[in-house]
């Protein structure tokens, strides 16, 4: 390992590469002042979320499931990233974004002692259930559809 990754945050749960059970264990292996911006992005999530959403670690990171998984967020060395798994969520929040200018095509980054605003947090989360519930709604026509 590389002295500069010894000294950043890893996603794991351990300096021995275990993978977090869930995400308070995640949480609490974030320093500070990540692990109160992640808190605050998590609890914006859950607001925004349908009730029958549940928590999950998917590949390391924190996710919200909900039809499938709806949301993450994640920690790094110099920024925390939330991730909408949708290009059109993104791409419909462009104006909102523009105050993120690092994020990418698939995550919006913002500063690790600064979360982004519950309000545009929530108007994400409700945006990718909507899509969720539409994908769903398609996939229930189309096998409805092959059996008749």
């Amino acid at each position: 390992m590389t002295p500069a990754k010894k000294k950043g945050f890893s996603r794991r749960s351990s300096s021995r590469g275990k993978v977090p059970k869930d995400i308070d264990e995640y949480l609490a292996n974030v320093p500070e002042p990540a692990r109160t911006t992640l808190e605050n992005v998590r609890a914006s999530i859950h607001a925004a979320a349908p009730k029958e959403a549940t928590e999950c670690i998917s590949y390391g990171i924190p996710t919200i499931d909900y039809k499938g998984h709806l949301i993450a967020f994640a920690a790094f060395n110099k920024h925390c990233s939330l991730f909408p798994m949708s290009y059109a969520v993104i791409e419909s929040f462009k104006k909102e974004l523009k105050a993120f200018p690092q994020s990418g095509r698939g995550t919006i980054q913002f500063p690790l002692d600064k979360p982004m605003r519950a309000g545009l947090i929530k108007k994400i989360v409700k945006a990718r259930v909507a899509e969720q519930e539409i994908r769903r709604s398609k996939a229930r026509h189309n096998k409805a559809a092959h059996r008749s």
